[in-house]
């Protein structure tokens, strides 16, 4: 993603949230706290599957 395109989308963001800054903040937060719950769950459910299919906990 250029400068230009990272420009617009904060520009976006902000704008969603009505010009508020701390609001635009709180929701990429929020937006970010969501993505790691759902990587966690990834790299649990890829660890079951890699324990009963090789036996193991390696992930790679």
């Amino acid at each position: 993603m250029g400068l230009r395109s990272k420009d617009t989308a904060i520009d976006e963001i902000v704008a969603s949230c009505s010009g508020d800054l701390r609001g635009a903040v709180r929701a990429l937060l929020l937006i970010n706290e969501h993505l790691e719950a759902e990587l966690a769950k990834l790299y649990a459910a890829a660890a079951d599957r890699s324990l009963v299919e090789r036996g193991d906990h390696i992930l790679h």
